[in-house]
């Protein structure tokens, strides 16, 4: 499995079932959206920076909300969820990911705006790579990050959703999580992963060069 990050949420999993890119973003957020080339397309919600679904191909299964699906033998579970930590009054709902390829299992957490429900954690399950937003201001910051990191316990954590060179969204950058979480990150261009090369006791930090 290959995991590519575009920046913002977006990335592009290719499995050998197939493959996934999750919250295409449009160009006003400063950042060079990927070509949608994709066998599945998944939306957390549906604000410009993570729905831009306008050029995606006809045969490409897209995911917008809630439920179980499964397309090439990738399984796919959506969750609902919540964009911030008032029941949605906010900004509205989110819906969390849980992708299983190549016996392994993904989570895509969009943009979480609260700790995790117990029944939450319950459906999410047992995670081996997590993709969780640590930029704060529209999401759970660094702090509250962590925390839902303890509360699914994944092999593997990618954050997302920081400020990055060219991103307008005003957020934070990733320094602060860093330092919070207190692992050194491997940084990458892409990442490569395999069942049998997933650690197995220590969790693993991987950070995109972008």
């Amino acid at each position: 499995m290959t995991i590519s990050w575009y920046g913002h949420s977006c990335f592009r999993i290719e499995a050998k079932e197939g493959s996934i890119l999750t919250d295409p973003f449009s160009k006003e957020i400063g950042l060079r959206p990927p070509k949608i080339k994709d066998d599945v397309v998944l939306v957390s919600h549906q604000h410009y920076d993570h729905n831009n679904i306008e050029d995606v191909n006809s045969e490409a299964f897209i995911i917008q909300n809630p439920g179980e699906y499964e397309k090439q033998g990738i399984s796919i579970l959506g969750i609902q969820s919540f964009h911030d930590n008032t029941n949605g009054s906010e900004r509205g709902l989110n819906t969390i990911y849980v992708i299983k390829a190549e016996e392994m299992t993904l989570c895509h957490l969009g943009d979480l705006g609260h700790k995790l429900t117990d029944h939450q954690i319950e459906e999410i399950g047992d995670v081996d790579i997590l993709m969780i937003p640590v930029g704060g201001n529209y999401t759970i910051g660094p702090k509250e990050a962590v925390e839902v990191i303890s509360q699914i316990e994944p092999k593997i954590i990618i954050p997302m959703h920081y400020k990055i060179p060219g991103l307008t969204v005003e957020i934070d950058g990733s320094e602060k999580f860093v330092k919070e979480l207190g692992l050194t990150p491997e940084t990458v261009d892409k990442y490569k992963i395999a069942k049998k090369l997933l650690p197995a006791e220590e969790v693993k930090l991987v950070m995109f060069n972008i």
